[in-house]
């Protein structure tokens, strides 16, 4: 497979990456590089690995009995599979949105904070600047600053989700995994979610998975296509900038999907 140059610092990088659950063999020989503040966009069937390949770049994965991942993953120098890595710390650099939005049981103003309050941040200013510059990055802060008190699951699907990723953006991550993430949404609510992600990647490393195609089109810079082989294992078939690969794709089994001939 060609890998595709990007004038963008590569922010995570792997190399012949396997992932076995047990005996399961569900990736094999993953090797790609993803570039900082930019969009990339894992897109493929369903089964195909999507999401197991997104839990390998902050070991999600590690809370899997059985899991385990062969291969260099690294963000930046770490090598985040490597003993001496803290995945704690790791969780902070990468952070996760995941399909459903998972608000914490907690107020709206908690939800924000709780990581760095977690992390020893005590007082009340400082976490209150937290909550507002956080909220405003997400565009959330007009909607929500006189109900900080209220139940965050009491806010729409959208500004749940909305309030996840202020959430994830408190520890101030390096890379931000988005699993599906409009997926339960309606229209509206996606395209703010999908507004605020070209934000964001001006600043962050942002790999997304989705079904849509329309989307990956619209959002991401880069597109990773993936596949399951005759052995029943899921590996990368093309990796190339988004227009290349929904105008010029180099595998046959790309362009069959992404018109739709399967999938």
């Amino acid at each position: 497979m060609r890998m595709p140059k990007s004038k963008r610092p590569t922010k995570i990088r792997t190399e012949a990456v396997n992932l076995f659950y047990g005996g399961f063999h569900a990736l094999k020989d993953v090797t790609f590089d993803i570039p900082d503040r930019a969009i990339t966009a894992i897109i493929g069937p369903s089964g195909c690995g999507k999401s197991s390949l997104l839990r390998i770049f902050n070991r999600m994965n590690d809370l899997i009995p059985g899991a385990r991942v062969e291969g260099g993953v690294f963000l930046d120098k770490l090598s985040v599979y490597d003993k001496e890595t803290y995945v704690v710390s790791l969780r902070e650099k990468v952070g996760m949105v995941f399909q459903k939005p998972n608000v914490f049981p907690m107020s709206i103003f908690d939800n924000v904070v709780f990581g760095p309050r977690n992390h020893g941040i005590k007082d009340r200013d400082k976490l209150a600047e937290i909550a507002e510059r956080r909220l405003t990055q997400v565009n959330l802060w007009k909607d929500v600053k006189d109900i900080l008190k209220r139940p965050g699951g009491e806010l729409s699907p959208g500004n749940q989700q909305l309030l996840c990723i202020a959430r994830a953006l408190a520890m101030e991550p390096e890379a931000l995994l988005m699993d599906e993430s409009c997926s339960a949404l309606d229209p509206g609510s996606t395209m703010r979610i999908e507004e605020l992600m070209h934000n964001l990647a001006k600043k962050y490393c942002i790999i997304t998975v989705t079904h849509n195609m329309e989307q990956a089109v619209r959002v991401s810079d880069m597109a990773a296509f993936m596949m399951i082989d005759d052995d029943r294992v899921g590996g990368l078939v093309e990796y190339a900038t988004t227009r290349e690969i929904f105008s010029r794709p180099k595998d046959k089994r790309t362009e069959d999907y992404i018109t739709g001939r399967f999938g």
